[in-house]
C-alpha cells in the first residue's frame, strides 16, 4: 500500500484538471453489526475526532453527529431471483440500517467463495420514478463477472426501502447512514459468499458525495474507496448548482432551518466530509472526465487536495474529454478502479 499522504495524478491528470473548468464466511471470526464496535479503538485515539462535549452540542444535521451515533447494520436477507447469468445470480435483497429497511439489488459471483464484496451508492435518480437496483447498470454486471459480490443499495426513499421525511432537509445524509448500514450488514453476514475482512465502497455522481461522507464518519470500514464524477465535498456547492437553479423549495427549507453559508457559515462547514477529511483512513480513488458538465471537474480537484492536505491516501485520475457518464473510456476507467481494489480487497 502506497504510504498515506501522498495523491497521485497519472499521466499527467493533474493538468488535465484546468483552473477553466466550469464550476461472509464464519472462518472470518467475530464481526461488527456497528460502527462503534467495527472502529472504537482508532477512533477513540483519533485526534480529529470530536469530543464528547463537542458531540453533544453537533446540530443534528452535521457530519459530527453522524460521528457520534452509533451506526448499525444487519439482517441482510436474500430474495426473489432477478437474473441468472452464466457469471453470477442476480437478487433482491435487504438488510436494516439505524432502524429503518432498506432495499437493493446483490449480484453472487458463481463459484466457490468467500468472495471479496463491494457497496455501490448510485448517484441521483428522483426516488418518485427509482426502481430497485437502477443506476451503475455496467458497472454492476462487470464487477459480478470479476469475482466480487456487489450490494446496490436503494437509499431510503427509494424502491421497497423505509420512508424518511426529514431525509431531504437533512441534506440527504441519511444515504450515508445507508451505506454504511449496508457494510456492517455484510460484514455480519453468516453466508460463505462474502468475505467479510473485504469489503470496498464504489459511489458515482451524488454517490461519489456518500463515499466521501462514509469515509470520515466510519474510518476502517471499509478497506478500500472509489467515487467517480463525484459532486461537490461541499453540500452548498451542490445546492446552488443542482437544486437552487430549478426552484426546488427544499433548499427554502433548508436555509430556514439551519441559515445560508453567509448566516451561519459553521453549519455548512460541519455538514462538509472536507472539514473532517483527517479521519479518513482509507484508501481513496477519484475519477473525473474533463468535459464533466454536470459535476464540474474542480469539485474532484479540491476534494483530492483536501485529503491529501489532511494526510488521507488519495489518487485523482482525470480523463480527457470524458463526460459525466463516461463513454468510450469508461472501460479504463473501470479497468484502473478494479486494479486499485484488486490492490487492497483481493
Amino acid at each position: 500500500m502506497r504510504p498515506k499522504g501522498t495523491v497521485r495524478a497519472v499521466a499527467g491528470a493533474l493538468l488535465a484538471l484546468t483552473a477553466g473548468c466550469t464550476g461472509g464466511g464464519g472462518e472470518a471470526g467475530p464481526v461488527p453489526a456497528s460502527v462503534r464496535s467495527a472502529t472504537g479503538s482508532q477512533e477513540a485515539a483519533d485526534p480529529a475526532a470530536p469530543s464528547p462535549s463537542a458531540s453533544a452540542r453537533a446540530d443534528p444535521v452535521s457530519v459530527p453527529a453522524l460521528i457520534a451515533r452509533e451506526q448499525t447494520g444487519s439482517g441482510l436477507r436474500l430474495g426473489r431471483v432477478l437474473a441468472r447469468t452464466s457469471a453470477y445470480t442476480r437478487y433482491a435483497v435487504t438488510y436494516e440500517a439505524n432502524g429503518l429497511t432498506v432495499s437493493g439489488v446483490m449480484n453472487i459471483p458463481e463459484g466457490d467463495g468467500p468472495f471479496p464484496a463491494l457497496v455501490l451508492a448510485h448517484g441521483y435518480i428522483d426516488p418518485a420514478v427509482y426502481v430497485t437496483g437502477q443506476g451503475m447498470p455496467r458497472e454492476h454486471d462487470l464487477l459480478a463477472r470479476s469475482g466480487y459480490v456487489v450490494l446496490h443499495v436503494d437509499y431510503r426513499n427509494h424502491a421497497g426501502s423505509d420512508k424518511d421525511p426529514d431525509n431531504d432537509v437533512g441534506l440527504r445524509l441519511g444515504y450515508t447512514e445507508d451505506v454504511i448500514g449496508a457494510a456492517l450488514a455484510l460484514r455480519s453476514w453468516d453466508r460463505a459468499e462474502v468475505d467479510a475482512g473485504r469489503i470496498g465502497l464504489f459511489g458515482r455522481s451524488m454517490g461519489g458525495g456518500v463515499v466521501y461522507n462514509a469515509l470520515v464518519v466510519a474510518p476502517g470500514l471499509f478497506d478500500a474507496a472509489v467515487a467517480h464524477a463525484p459532486v461537490s465535498g461541499r453540500p452548498e456547492e451542490n445546492l446552488d448548482h443542482f437544486q437552487r437553479p430549478d426552484g426546488d423549495p427544499v433548499v427554502e427549507r433548508i436555509e430556514a432551518e439551519h441559515g445560508t453559508p453567509e448566516e451561519n457559515p459553521e453549519f455548512w462547514r460541519q455538514v462538509s466530509p472536507l472539514t473532517h477529511a483527517a479521519r479518513a483512513a482509507d484508501p481513496l480513488q477519484i475519477h473525473h472526465g474533463t468535459a464533466d458538465d454536470t459535476c464540474p471537474p474542480g469539485w474532484s480537484r479540491e476534494a483530492a487536495a483536501a485529503f491529501e492536505a489532511a494526510g488521507a491516501d488519495v489518487e485523482l485520475r482525470a480523463y480527457a474529454g470524458e463526460g459525466h457518464t463516461f463513454g468510450p473510456r469508461w472501460r479504463e476507467s473501470m479497468d484502473v478502479t478494479m486494479d486499485f481494489f484488486a490492490r487492497h480487497l483481493r
